[in-house]
């Protein structure tokens, strides 16, 4: 594989690529069309984390309420995360990491 480095200058024009972005769209963008977008990418970032913890869950074979008790959390909690209404932060994402790498020494460590 070959390395390409590229020096991008904003001060000069000329080392900017044509085509990445468009000037009259930027200028035009208003704070509340970024608000909006903000909005819209957490959105989705959240699905993301729930399409995880539900393939992390399905993929050990476990219901919700199995899960739940394996890793120490309401079911409340498992529901709000595969519904996208809050996502696991800190230790809870980090198992989930290694539940989704290692399953087996996972669950193990949590037997």
């Amino acid at each position: 594989m070959k390395t390409v480095r590229v020096k991008i200058d904003p001060a000069v024009p000329a080392s900017l690529a044509r085509g990445r972005i468009d000037p009259a769209r930027l200028d035009a963008t208003t704070e509340k069309d970024i608000a909006a977008q903000q909005a819209a990418d957490e959105a989705e970032a959240m699905l993301d984390a729930a399409r995880f913890v539900r393939r992390v869950r399905k993929r050990l074979g476990l219901s919700q309420a199995e899960f739940a008790e394996c890793v120490n959390v309401p079911i409340d909690t498992i529901r709000d995360w595969e519904q996208g209404k809050r996502y696991p932060t800190g230790a809870a994402k980090a198992l989930l990491k290694v539940l989704d790498k290692a399953p087996e020494a996972a669950l193990a460590a949590l037997g």
